[in-house]
């Protein structure tokens, strides 16, 4: 029997099977909602226009009209629909301060978060369009994460964008999802199986962040339970680290990496240390992939092995070559990878996971004539790990980190932020030393430490954990103060 409303079926890629579990089995938790939001100023802005304009991207993909099915089957499967309009709800806040506004928006963004999505029912996103006074509009997108990776919103928001400015734009035809579901399944599992056995052979338990609290019980997520830190390192750091990745033939996300390694393995006093990194998941050999919208990136482990007495840029070199071998494996999913190891299921394979983003939202959108720009773009994500970090090239280099504050203290991540900055800078500086060269502290804390009586340090002592060296430096907690 067909059901003239539904367009195809088909299964799931291994991480939306990997997000589909956790959702269905933590429910309320937030986790996998995304929220999307900017600014536009313009006072004639037409709300009907903007409409019209989302229900044609989403009528243009089928990711955007996606619902899940799993109940008495046998595998689940996404549902594409002919037909699923997008709910575009509009508010008017214009009549508040502008402080009250701010604070009407947060509140509205934790709520939003709350209600989530029924995965059963298409479409899985939701737009609002908020009058802010004074010309100003915020423009609110929420999405399960099942549907579009990050790699994808910039495409999507550009569509939206050209068809605000010409409702009768001939778009290009895009490329369906399902043409790299079905290459997924041509990939060879044996092969991807050996891979990673071989890389994680010996590695038993996920690699302490060396701060923080233990798990909370029950362990479910808690959307109000996040908060987010940055730290912005100078253009000239950016600049200097790009060039250095370019002279030594790696990618600027490897010297990330590497330094993210090393801080991990200082504060946590292991030398073999695993983290997980989120991969693009496009692979090159698929015609037309980096046009395709949908759910491509993939989170896997990241093993490092850190010698102090190595040279930085031999050992960056290998950190690079290790993730160039194990691109060809990486549509794997992670709960295989995991079954692939010695950790056992209940507990994660990480506690934190990094994020190199290059493609921030809003990057050529606007672009164009009779084009709404956008401002203030913002993007509101959350996982299921303790500790996530952000990388993102723009002006200079930002370093986010969003943690569950039952774990992580808001002035514990601000000092890990910190140490990792410091790192960099002192890659970008100085490449030719080895690691136990690299300074952890920031100069303030190196000022306080000496005037607290700590012996002045020019490397970095043998597997000493940082959180040692902090009690060290300082028996009052005001002084460096112990990240706890």
């Amino acid at each position: 029997m067909t059901r003239p409303e539904i367009e195809d079926i088909y299964p799931l890629t291994p991480l939306q099977q990997g997000m589909l579990f956790h959702t269905v089995y933590a429910p309320g938790s937030g986790a996998y909602v995304e929220q999307v939001g900017f600014t536009v100023r313009d006072p004639e802005l037409d709300p009907g226009a903007w409409e019209r304009a989302w229900q044609r991207v989403s009528e243009r993909h089928a990711v955007l009209r996606t619902a899940f099915a799993w109940e008495e089957m046998e595998e689940p499967v996404q549902v594409v629909h002919r037909r699923a309009p997008v709910p575009v709800e509009r508010l008017d806040w214009s009549a508040f301060p502008a402080a009250e506004r701010a604070g009407r928006l947060d509140r509205w963004l934790t709520e939003d978060r709350r209600r989530g999505f029924d995965l059963l029912a298409a479409p899985l996103s939701r737009v609002a369009l908020i009058r802010m006074g004074g010309g100003e509009w915020r423009v609110q997108w929420s999405f399960h994460h099942l549907l579009l990776d990050g790699w994808s919103l910039p495409r999507v928001l550009d569509e939206v964008l050209v068809l605000c400015a010409d409702p009768g734009a001939q778009l290009p035809r895009p490329r369906p999802f399902r043409e790299y579901v079905l290459w997924l399944r041509r990939q060879d599992a044996a092969a991807a199986e050996a891979f990673w056995r071989g890389r994680l052979a010996g590695f038993d338990a996920p690699t302490p962040l060396g701060i923080g609290r233990a798990a909370p019980a029950g362990g479910e997520d808690d959307p109000a339970a996040h908060a987010e830190e940055t730290v912005r390192l100078a253009p000239e750091t950016a600049a200097a680290l790009g060039a250095l990745a370019r002279r030594a033939r790696v990618t600027p996300g490897a010297l990330v990496q590497g330094a993210w390694a090393l801080l991990l393995s200082r504060y946590s006093g292991e030398e073999d240390v695993v983290f997980g990194a989120v991969v693009s998941g496009r692979p090159a050999e698929l015609p037309g992939v980096e046009e395709m919208v949908g759910m491509f990136i993939n989170t896997l482990p990241v093993r490092v092995r850190v010698d102090e007495d190595a040279p930085l840029l031999p050992w960056i070199a290998g950190l690079h070559g290790r993730q160039v071998e194990a691109g060809r494996f990486e549509h794997v999913a992670l709960t295989d990878v995991q079954g692939w190891t010695g950790v056992p299921r209940e507990q994660r394979l990480f506690e934190s996971i990094l994020a190199f983003e290059n493609y921030p939202v809003g990057a050529g959108a606007g672009e164009g004539a009779g084009r709404p720009a956008i401002n203030d773009p913002r993007v509101v994500e959350r996982t299921g790990y303790p500790l996530t970090l952000v990388a993102a090239p723009g002006d200079g280099l930002a370093l986010r980190a969003v943690y569950d504050t039952r774990r992580l203290s808001a002035g514990a991540v601000r000092r890990l932020l910190g140490h990792w900055g410091t790192l960099l800078e002192a890659v970008a500086a100085d490449p030719e030393r080895p690691l136990r060269g690299l300074p952890l502290l920031t100069a303030a804390e190196r000022e306080a430490a000496l005037a607290a009586g700590a012996p002045r340090r020019t490397e970095w002592p043998a597997r000493r954990t940082v959180v040692e060296l902090f009690e060290e430096a300082a028996a009052a907690d005001g002084v460096a103060g112990a990240p706890r």
